[in-house]
Formats: C-alpha cells, structure tokens, sequence
C-alpha cells in the first residue's frame, strides 16, 4: 500500500515539531489520540538517532558528567585530558553535546584530531551544543537521548555531576548490573568528589543488602586519565574476544 503525500507530510510535521513533546507525555493521562500522535513522535525521534549514528566507524566511548564547569576547572581539564587520551586510543568520544564537562570531553577529542560527538538535549535553560563538536544531534527525549548515548558505546566514563549526571550513572550501572550490558567497562573519574556517593553505598545499599557487595567493583575509580583508558581498552578488548563478542 502507497503512502499518500498527505501522510507523508504529517509524518515530516511532527518529526520537525519535537519541542516540548516530551513535557506534554508526561503531563498526565490524556485521550488516546494524544497518547498516539507522542507514540509517534517518540518512534520518530528514536528513527532519526539511529540514521545518525549508523555510519559511525570506529568504536565509541561515552562521557556523562556536569554543564556546570567552567575551562580552568579541575574537573574540566580532567575530562578534556581524557577525550584527548581517548582518540588517540581511537575511540570517538560522544557526550551529551553541551557546556561543561560535555564540552571538554568533546574538546579534547577535537584537539586531538579525533571524532566528537554529541546528543543535545533541547531545554529552555543551561543546555547548548558546545563548539567542539564533528557532528551532533538534538533531541526532546530525555529517555531516547539516554538510549542513543548507551547503545552506540562500548564503554563508558562518569564525571562528576548532578542529578542528570546521577541519572544516566545507575542506569548503566542497573544495566550492566542486569546482564542487559554484558561486562561493558564504566569508570568514574574524580575519586574525591565520587568517594561520597561510594560511603552511601556500602553504608545503605549493601548494609541493607539491596545489592550485593560484588555490585560495587562494577564501577571502576580513578583519578588517572592513562588508568581509564587502559581499563577501558582492557574491557572492551576482553568483550571481543568473548564468545557472543560485540559487534
């Protein structure tokens, strides 16, 4: 069956008009119609981060961490180092796309000649992609943005950061603890400013045993940008070799 122009159009209107869609699916229950036409947008937006990432030609390693660190800042140069580190690895670098953090990962994969990349995440306030970037892509979707930054990774690094920063960690984390990542390598950089959330860990959770004690060597700390890119090589070269492998 051929689609009409008319539905074609419909289809391109709600791709290029994604703004605010997600604040409206999550606004409540609504009728059925309006549940459809955010399913739709969703698929759609699910659709355009797939087309972009499916040239990619080398492995990738995604960086999480704060908008809120400015060039100069311990934290700031830290990541910048490791982007760098990362290319000449020869990984491309992908981050949220935007200040901060995002920005010096991106910068240092770009000084370093590398690949930069980024997943915006379209927000009336703090979030614009940063000038470090090859090729970027923005999105409504908090979820479908967390989903492009997992699923075209091999490894992963988490800087210090906020709630999103948070957000994005434990849920690699519950992945990998889940066996949906089978052993992809994570690292937290930043030892002193992550030692904090580890105290909570071992005090609370495996205290209260809701996770196991085993649960907390799944994230790997460091201070040392040359630590995680070899902890990260390591990682993704024992997944290659392993008999399911990565594609």
């Amino acid at each position: 069956m051929k689609t009409s122009t008319l539905e074609l159009a419909s289809l391109t209107n709600l791709l290029a008009d994604l703004s605010g869609s997600e604040q409206q699916f999550l606004s409540g229950k609504r009728d059925r119609g309006a549940d459809l036409e955010s399913g739709v947008r969703i698929f759609l937006e699910f659709l355009r981060g797939f087309e972009f990432f499916a040239s990619m030609d080398r492995p990738c390693v995604t960086v999480f961490g704060s908008a809120r660190f400015a060039p100069g800042h311990r934290y700031y140069e830290m990541a910048r180092h490791l982007g760098s580190e990362l290319v000449k690895s020869g990984y491309a670098v992908m981050t949220g796309g935007g200040p901060g953090i995002m920005e010096a990962a991106n910068r240092g994969a770009k000084e370093a000649g590398g690949l930069s990349l980024g997943c915006n995440i379209i927000l009336p306030m703090e979030q614009h992609a940063n000038p470090y970037l090859d090729r970027f892509i923005e999105l409504d979707h908090f979820f479908v943005r967390k989903v492009m930054l997992v699923k075209y990774s091999r490894a992963f690094v988490v800087m210090p950061g906020g709630f999103g920063t948070l957000d994005e960690a434990f849920e690699v984390l519950t992945l990998i603890q889940c066996h949906k990542l089978q052993g992809f390598p994570i690292v937290a950089m930043g030892s002193e400013f992550w030692e904090h959330m580890r105290e909570f860990v071992r005090g609370a959770l495996v205290n209260e045993k809701t996770i196991s004690p085993g649960d907390l060597e799944l994230l790997h700390v460091t201070d040392s940008t040359e630590d995680a890119v070899h902890y990260i090589h390591a990682g993704v070269a024992r997944m290659a070799s392993s008999p399911a492998g990565i594609d």
